[in-house]
């Protein structure tokens, strides 16, 4: 099946944010492991992988659609110093992917592309609970302080 103007190089667009999130929050994993906390490595793990789930649909539809997936672009991938700023990055990066997906949301309805709306609507959703998580996260940081929510993390 073709794909109707500008969809390909949404889903382009899509896969890029997704495969520097990966990069990103694996690192992010192996900063808080290193750091000796692995309840948030495995809560940066945990959203690496989803994010893989996302690159794979991606490529799929991609390729459904007779388009190339671009495997070979990436954002800048925003590295932390700290616990906070692992938190604030994944948070900018996560709306900034809702943004994306909304926008290639109204896209695909204008062009008529339902499938493929369906589909970056369904990432919305999944984008939107990150952004919950990393929101909650640094509430819960901002309220007990950064040593009562380190202290949290030291065992998974």
């Amino acid at each position: 099946m073709k794909a109707l103007t500008g969809v390909i190089e949404l889903l382009n667009t899509s896969l890029t944010i997704e495969l520097t999130a990966i990069n990103q929050y694996f690192l992010a994993a192996e900063q808080c492991a290193n750091w000796g906390f692995p309840g948030l490595q495995g809560l940066f793990s945990s959203v690496s992988h989803e994010e893989m789930k996302d690159s794979q649909k991606l490529i799929q539809h991609i390729l459904y659609l007779e388009g190339l997936p671009n495997m070979q672009r990436l954002n800048h991938i925003a590295v932390g110093e700290t616990v906070p700023e692992l938190l604030e990055a994944a948070l900018r990066s996560e709306l900034g992917a809702v943004e994306q997906l909304r926008t290639a949301v109204a896209h695909c309805a204008q062009v008529g592309d339902f499938n493929t709306r369906q589909l970056f609507e369904d990432m919305v959703h999944g984008e939107e609970e990150h952004v919950d998580q990393f929101e909650t996260h640094l509430s819960a940081l901002n309220l007990v302080g950064l040593q009562q929510y380190l202290a949290r993390y030291i065992t998974s």
